[in-house]
């Protein structure tokens, strides 16, 4: 019924879209393999190292090695736990600081300098401080990763409240809104795309300060089978764990991506 509403101009163009967005996809998929048969060649013909390189099938053997010892679902685990706790509580402590931020021009103005030299700061310089504050085990993982994500959030979130229109502000003041009422009609809502785009950066930065985390204090996770593939010269492992890692961001990512589907629609 809905498709005999629709004119022949207006459905030619939504075939050609779909076709499109298919071809896309299709160039994607086959660039991927191209890539990867590519530098599967040059490894068994020797144009590069395969020690150094590795190889897409080495990468392969190798992970299915690690899940056949009940190894890598272990490290996967402790690495997805600590991304997506330090994600959550960088995701809600950003917000809860943007808002009073927007609440109080005062608090913002007297902030928002130091917020942006943190922002500056390289994290990693932290690191020995942050072991000698939380230890050397989980906790300083999870710290450094809150560390790395809360100030992107509170600064993105904070960017969507400020370009709310001062024009509808205005308008709910004459009329005699309360503050309260303003943050939760017109402001929160209307910030939502904003949201989004922070929670696709935050989950990214969130995996950047795991894996750092683990760079420095861990003895599980995939960023310590890199860091120990890396010290032992078995780059197979490195290049297996940052595979992985790479499967496990992009199905974080897509999760993130299908949540602004729902709430878009809604």
């Amino acid at each position: 019924m809905k498709k005999q509403t629709l004119s022949k101009e207006r459905l030619l163009y939504l075939k050609k879209a779909k076709i499109k967005t298919v071809s896309v996809h299709a160039y994607r998929i086959g660039l991927l393999f191209a890539l990867l048969a590519a530098w599967e060649i040059f490894a068994n013909v020797g144009i590069i190292d395969s020690f150094i390189s590795s190889s897409p099938s080495k990468i392969v053997k190798t992970v299915i090695k690690l899940f056949s010892e009940d190894g890598l679902s272990y490290h996967m685990g402790i690495t997805l736990y600590e991304t997506l706790l330090g994600f959550l509580i960088a995701v809600f402590g950003g917000y809860a600081v943007a808002v009073a931020l927007w609440w109080s021009d005062t608090l913002k103005r007297v902030l928002e300098p130091y917020i942006v030299v943190l922002n500056s700061l390289p994290k990693i310089a932290l690191g020995p401080i942050i072991i000698v504050w939380c230890g050397s085990g989980r906790k300083a993982i999870i710290f450094m990763t809150v560390l790395v994500s809360i100030v992107v959030a509170t600064i993105t979130i904070l960017g969507g409240f400020s370009e709310t229109d001062k024009n509808k502000t205005l308008l709910l003041r004459s009329m005699g809104a309360s503050k309260m009422q303003i943050l939760f009609k017109l402001v929160i809502p209307g910030s939502l795309p904003t949201f989004i785009s922070m929670l696709k950066i935050s989950i990214g930065m969130a995996w950047i300060g795991s894996i750092m985390g683990e760079y420095l204090v861990s003895r599980a996770g995939l960023g310590y089978l890199i860091v120990y593939g890396g010290q032992v010269f078995k780059l197979d492992l490195v290049m297996a764990s940052t595979f992985v890692l790479c499967v496990l961001a992009s199905l974080l990512y897509g999760a993130v991506a299908l949540l602004e589907k729902k709430i878009v629609k809604y």
